[in-house]
């Protein structure tokens, strides 16, 4: 892939203004198009094939004015009076019959009417007039809301100048999450981290052009989708908060590398390839892993999650293709001027910096005590996570001074928290012979359960086959207590089928949302081992270790645990969320631990592959453990300090004005990612891997052979440009190999040390006696052998990079189970064959069999005139003295001795 990219990499800058032109037009008919063409979000959260959603749909077909959504005007008079006054009545009725006139109005019920109950607080002080609109809130228009607003505002002056009227209800709800300017401070943080890294403006302003670009046109195509699927108001608000974050990290990265490489005194187009190569592959596998773990939503089996799911994956996904070709692009454009003012070579001379080292010399020093500390100290603070409870949000939840929330708090001081949370029981009547009796008797059953505090409604359609009966919980729509009142509810279904003859449902928006909440909540665990088995196989792909991913997914769950300990303090139980402006405590929103748990997934794989890859390089060139810890470690902490400082800030700025779905999802994940990046990758990561010393460096070799190589930092890549003019320039061996060494399926070394050189149509004669690693040299030169140390490049070809295009190129002749070799040896070079292999060549006895293939090493030319290597391998190269070109080279092989 790292080829792949640094071939990308280098045809964006050299066409790099028409890469910005089609960023730049793709913009442009993203968003005109999603003007032009989108159809407004959808809020209603549905979970098909849940008891309360099928109830809420066959209400829609034979209780059509229960389909829609409702307002509510409270009427309340100062405390000691009474609201059921003669001219209050009056009045009431007044504009009961205007509201009964207006467009979408379905149903709308006086509160003193002799069919009502309920509607008229205990304390005399309130009343509530009920109206049931024929549309959902997204479609009740301006004009109504001005209606109602109106006629309550005429209502209170008819009844006297001490009357309030109080207008909300979900149809006044204004849940959309909105940008405001509290939004931008997370790029103001963005561009001072940036300055103070880069120390450059033009280089600290580019991450945010091409992240607002990128979010651009990602929040363009999702608004478009709306065309074709229903998407929630939070999704594109998600897709903004999170491609913000990711696109101006990715693109944190490609320019820091290319500073760096700049600063070396890398060409400009030749350090774009690389940047892009090299650091571009890391943008992809964290990008890569956030695109699954958000398109792993599906698993809740909820539409509206997997929608936001996907928008937010698209987001990222722009965001890594905006950093592998619109950034390469505007790093060409920007030229020299991107080059560090003093080059890298002086920079070496001086010190490492003093607070990194002295960080990892701190944190390294006693390993033990330091993860214990960690450990401890995030378990304690995932304690509170026990408490979080989910739920979907409702007017509780909207801002202060809102229609919509001073009208939830005044119903729920005059007539209790469940009134603003009602249950629908709905009844299926159709063989009753009496169904108004058997709606009341249901009703009257109802009324005596624990948790209910009235049921105001009790009343069959007009066709006579269904009642509903409105039941008002004796606590709010997010309380446990209502959760438990709904189960009660349905454990009775079997009652009162049996002794009422009738088959109930409990529905309305209060059960929908404990369904989803349910619903979610049971997805938390399959998406878990999701979560958990991707990183651990990822991780050890582009590791090749086995404590290296256990570390990073055990550091990964005590982040999400601290976030979500983090989350229930503040939001659940309420500490600091008057400072953070939160209108509602006592649960947050469903899906939060599912989002949470996705996108923090991503963002810790970004910062642990960068930082543990460094260690890493540096543990493989030198074998140092502690070392190893101490440079790598040096060398990334300052990018991956900036990149999650920024990405902090991008997630923090939507937490004081966030709506209430934004807010706690902002807060969770803005928490996380501090965890993650300072207390686990940058102070727990280090301290574990002092702790296994070599052992965190390695991979069973039957798990080593079965999992693919995932090259996420480019090291393939630097390998090959290192060798691009090894041996000399110009070289064109056959096969050129410098301290080869291969390992066996057991990981013992089999061959090594090896030196070789062998020009095009040349011969090389490999011999030793027994188990000297003859074979095994001549599969790493097939490329066959996946993982080879050293340098070989067989027919001008680096491997194992590029084993699977070499193969072609090269034919391996097994002699001891070949009858004809040179039938087989013939056929190849016809195929286009230019590297012959034979082993155990010493085995071809039959005098015929030697001529032929004496021939053809004699010859060493392909049918077009290219000349043909052979590397002949055998027990003792007297044996085959025959064969021999006088030009034929030997390579002797003896036993490894293995310590």
């Amino acid at each position: 892939m790292s080829s792949v990219l640094f071939r990308l990499g280098r045809a964006c800058a050299r066409a790099r203004w028409l890469v910005i032109a089609l960023w730049v037009g793709a913009l442009v008919v993203a968003g005109g198009s999603a003007a032009l063409f989108n159809q407004g979000t959808d809020d209603t959260f549905a979970i098909p094939g849940s008891e309360s959603q099928d109830a809420l749909d066959y209400l829609g077909r034979v209780f059509p004015e229960f389909s829609g959504t409702s307002a509510s005007l409270v009427l309340t008079v100062p405390h000691g009076e009474s609201v059921s006054t003669d001219a209050a009545e009056a009045a009431t009725a007044d504009a009961v019959d205007r509201i009964g006139k207006l467009d979408q109005v379905a149903a709308v019920s006086d509160p003193f009417g002799s069919d009502v109950s309920g509607a008229v607080s205990e304390d005399g002080e309130a009343a509530v007039v009920a109206v049931l609109l024929t549309v959902d809130q997204a479609d009740v228009t301006d004009a109504t809301k001005d209606d109602l607003t109106a006629i309550a505002n005429d209502l209170a002056a008819a009844v006297g100048e001490d009357a309030v009227v109080y207008t909300g209800g979900d149809a006044f709800a204004d849940n959309i999450p909105h940008l405001s300017p509290t939004e931008g401070i997370g790029l103001v943080v963005a561009l001072v981290v940036l300055l103070l890294m880069f120390r450059s403006i033009l280089a600290a302003l580019m991450p945010l052009l091409t992240a607002v670009l990128g979010v651009g046109i990602a929040v363009g195509l999702v608004l478009l989708a709306t065309i074709l699927v229903p998407i929630s108001s939070t999704a594109p608000m998600l897709a903004v908060m999170i491609g913000l974050a990711v696109g101006i990290d990715y693109a944190l990265f490609l320019l820091s590398r290319h500073r760096d490489q700049l600063g070396e005194g890398l060409e400009v187009e030749e350090s774009v390839a690389r940047a892009t190569a090299t650091a571009g592959s890391a943008v992809i596998f964290a990008g890569l892993t956030v695109v699954i773990a958000l398109l792993g939503l599906f698993v809740a089996g909820i539409p509206f999650l997997t929608t936001m799911g996907v928008a937010a994956a698209v987001a990222v996904a722009i965001a890594v293709a905006v950093a592998i070709t619109l950034v390469p692009a505007l790093l060409a454009v920007a030229g020299e001027r991107m080059r560090p003012r003093r080059p890298k070579r002086r920079k070496r001379a001086r010190r490492k910096p003093q607070i990194a080292l002295a960080w990892v010399r701190t944190v390294t020093k006693a390993p033990v005590v330091t993860i214990a500390v960690v450990a401890i100290g995030l378990a304690v603070a995932a304690v509170p996570a026990m408490q979080l409870r989910l739920a979907l949000p409702d007017n509780g939840d909207a801002a202060e001074g809102t229609d919509a929330k001073v009208t939830y708090d005044v119903i729920a001081d005059h007539f209790g928290p469940g009134y603003n949370g009602p249950l629908i029981v709905t009844a299926d009547i159709i063989t009753s012979t009496d169904p108004v009796g058997l709606v009341d008797d249901l009703a009257e059953y109802i009324r005596g359960m624990d948790g209910v505090a009235s049921v105001p409604l009790a009343t069959p359609n007009q066709k006579g086959d269904t009642g509903i009966i409105q039941v008002i919980p004796e606590t709010g729509p997010d309380a446990a207590e209502t959760e438990d009142l709904v189960a009660a509810l349905r454990d009775k279904e079997g009652y009162f089928l049996d002794h009422y003859g009738t088959q109930t449902a409990v529905t309305g928006l209060t059960a929908v949302g404990i369904d989803v909440s349910a619903q979610l909540g049971s997805a938390l665990l399959p998406f878990g081992v999701l979560v958990v088995g991707l990183s651990l196989v990822l991780l050890a792909m582009v590791f090749r270790s086995i404590w290296v991913p256990v570390k990073a997914t055990a550091g990964y769950l005590l982040s999400v645990g601290a976030a979500f300990g983090a989350t229930s303090f503040v939001f659940v139980e309420g500490h600091g969320a008057d400072a953070l402006h939160v209108a509602g405590v006592g649960s947050v929103i469903s899906f939060l631990p599912i989002i949470l748990m996705g996108v923090l997934f991503g963002l810790a794989m970004d910062y642990e592959v960068f930082l543990v890859s460094r260690i890493r390089e540096d543990y493989v060139h030198h074998g140092d453990p502690h070392h190893a810890i101490e440079t790598g470690f040096v060398s990334a902490s300052r990018v991956v300090t900036a990149a999650a400082v920024i990405m902090f800030g991008v997630f923090a700025a939507f937490v004081p004005d966030g709506s209430a779905t934004i807010k706690p999802i902002a807060f969770s994940l803005a928490v996380g990612v501090f965890v993650d990046a300072f207390l686990v990758r940058m102070t727990l990561v280090p301290a574990v891997l002092a702790l296994l010393g070599h052992r965190a460096w390695g991979l069973p070799p039957r798990l080593d052979r079965a999992l693919p190589v995932f090259d996420a930092e480019g090291d393939a890549l630097v390998h090959e440009l290192r060798l691009a003019d090894w041996p000399e320039p110009g070289a064109d061996d056959a096969v050129a190999a410098r301290g080869l060494r291969i390992e066996d399926d057991r990981g013992r070394t089999v061959l090594d040390g090896t030196d070789i050189r062998l020009p095009r149509g040349g011969t090389l004669v490999v011999d030793g006696a027994g188990a000297v690693g003859k074979t095994a040299l001549l599969m790493a030169l097939a490329g066959r052998v996946p993982s080879v140390k050293g340098d070989l490049k067989v027919l001008g070809r680096v491997l194992p990079q590029h084993a699977r295009a070499l193969r072609r190129e090269v034919e391996i002749v097994a002699c001891r189970d070949t009858p004809d070799p040179a039938a087989r040896v013939g056929a190849a070079i016809g195929d286009g064959v230019r590297l012959v292999l034979l082993d155990d060549v010493d085995l071809v006895l039959r005098t015929d069999a030697r001529d032929a293939l004496r021939a053809l090493i004699a010859d060493r030319r392909a049918p077009d005139g290219e000349s043909v290597a052979y590397v002949l391998a055998c027990q003792d190269t007297d044996r085959i003295r025959d064969l021999l070109p006088p030009s034929a080279l030997p390579l002797a092989l003896n036993t490894v001795e293995v310590a």
